[in-house]
């Protein structure tokens, strides 16, 4: 079943035009093309930025939120209790008077010591302002990164500047060492995105659509690297990449109370947010996705439908935090 499963998943009308086969994509000398099992290798290269990511949270996050004045302020867990601790994940983490009073009996204490102890176990959950900062510091020291390498990246190809060298010659595009690199690293930060759900801060206004972007993120640039689409999905992470250190530099001023800071930051990143992902990424990206392959072939293959529903399924997503945006940016320019 596996193998009756894999040869109609590699079928090549799904991932290349008509007349061409697997055989042609086999390296030569003057071609190198994106091989679909150099994809297993962002799975350890995200525990590699993993390890990365809390070395520099522990060795520059922390005394950079110490030098910005903030404190690392320490809860005092309560005393462990299997009774209330299973009531407080399994059932309530706010229990009424009447069900706290069956908890005290059930624990053989007074309710006060139970409502102490479930105010302190809630308050334990909350996580610390330095935590938010770590966070926001690895997301700022990664998308800004991200960003000044895909530049460099790109700046000399013909394709940063003129959208119809994405299709010129495909899909017999050589792969450049560049890109290599940057969908790798691109890969594996969100793969350890993914590892580390259960651990960072959760943010209940926006956590389903942050999974579904990362698993959509994911989806998009393994399924582009293998139709060898790498030229346009080095285009695509360029975009998205450029506006997001701003977000998580206003984020690490907030947490420092540096009101100003933070506010010129804020309104840098929306301005940033709009023109790369409500301007650019439809009007540039999706035309050369949706528009321009009509030019090369009369009989679109299935990738390019599968491709486009993602890239879609992202501008969606835009737009939801497009809208989110626009509300704080309301909120703050006509209620002070």
């Amino acid at each position: 079943i596996l193998k009756t499963l894999n040869s109609w998943f590699w079928w090549e009308n799904i991932w290349m035009p008509i007349n061409c086969t697997w055989a042609d994509f086999v390296d030569r000398d003057d071609l190198v093309f994106p091989k679909p099992q150099q994809l297993y290798a962002t799975i350890p290269y995200a525990f590699v930025l993993l390890i990365i990511r809390f070395s520099s949270a522990r060795y520059i996050a922390i005394p950079l939120a110490k030098a910005l004045g903030i404190k690392n302020v320490r809860r005092v867990k309560p005393q462990p209790n299997p009774v209330l601790e299973s009531y407080f994940w399994e059932c309530s983490k706010h229990p009424s008077q009447s069900e706290i009073q069956g908890l005290a009996k059930k624990c053989n204490c007074t309710v006060h010591l139970v409502e102490k102890w479930f105010r302190r176990r809630r308050n334990f959950e909350i996580p610390t302002v330095l935590r938010k900062f770590q966070e926001a510091f690895w997301r700022f020291s990664f998308y800004l990164a991200s960003s000044i390498a895909g530049f460099i990246f790109l700046y000399d190809k013909p394709w940063f500047y003129d959208i119809w060298q994405t299709w010129v010659g495909y899909p017999f595009q050589s792969l450049l060492p560049s890109q290599y690199w940057y969908y790798m690293m691109e890969i594996s930060f969100y793969w350890s995105l993914l590892f580390t759900l259960g651990f960072d801060v959760k943010r209940k206004a926006d956590f389903t659509a942050h999974v579904v972007h990362h698993f959509a993120a994911i989806g998009l640039m393994s399924f582009s690297w293998c139709g060898n689409y790498v030229r346009l999905g080095t285009l695509v992470i360029l975009v998205h990449d450029t506006a997001d250190f701003w977000l998580e530099a206003a984020k690490m001023f907030n947490y420092a109370r540096w009101d100003k800071t933070c506010n010129m930051l804020f309104i840098i990143f929306s301005i940033a947010f709009f023109i790369t992902r409500v301007i650019l990424f439809p009007f540039w990206i999706l035309r050369a996705t949706v528009y321009l392959p009509t030019y090369y072939s009369t009989t679109p293959v299935i990738a390019y439908f599968v491709s486009n529903g993602l890239l879609l399924t992202l501008q969606g997503l835009h737009l939801y935090w497009g809208y989110l945006i626009f509300k704080i940016l309301k909120r703050f320019i006509f209620l002070k």
